[in-house]
């Protein structure tokens, strides 16, 4: 007895397809031959005959050619101004930038301010992932000042020191 596999990748079954076909196998016996393995969902007797069709055309590729898909509503105006809006008050909600861009769904403004502006939330504001230039130079004083500190009083500085997450605080 045959073994079933489920869930075949897309790829997966038109690299059969065309294997039978390198063969001289026929579509219905392609078809056949593929539901014995796969199951009867795996794709239609017409699908296989469409794609014997495009490999006897010269097609080698057993991959979805990329499509256009739906016009993205994201571009580099919008996020200026997503960004804008963020500045202006940074303890804001994607609901309050909603209300401002009610044109924007809630999903596409997420995907703004995560993955295009780069913004996390911390402590109930959104910052910027990357450091600015003052806030490099203030953390490297208090580092210089935790140095000094630290040589000066050594193990009884260290034991005052509770440490959480990437906040440090000491007495």
């Amino acid at each position: 007895m045959l073994k079933t596999i489920s869930d075949p990748a897309a790829c997966e079954v038109r690299s059969v397809i065309r294997f039978l076909n390198a063969k001289k196998v026929k579509p219905p016996e392609i078809h056949r031959q593929l539901v014995e393995i796969y199951g009867e969902n795996v794709m239609t007797d017409g699908m296989v005959r469409k794609w014997v069709r495009q490999f006897n055309d010269g097609r080698i590729n057993v991959h979805d050619e990329a499509r256009s898909g739906r016009p993205s509503v994201v571009n580099d105006g919008l996020v200026a101004k997503v960004n804008e809006k963020i500045r202006e008050n940074r303890r804001f909600t994607i609901r309050m930038l909603f209300d401002e861009f009610p044109q924007i769904s809630k999903a596409v403004l997420h995907e703004i301010v995560t993955n295009r502006l780069n913004y996390r939330k911390l402590c109930s504001r959104w910052v910027p992932k990357m450091l600015m230039d003052v806030h490099k130079t203030k953390r490297l004083g208090s580092a210089l000042k935790f140095r000094t500190r630290c040589s000066e009083e050594t193990n009884e500085y260290l034991n005052k020191i509770v440490t959480g997450d990437e906040t440090w605080v000491w007495s």
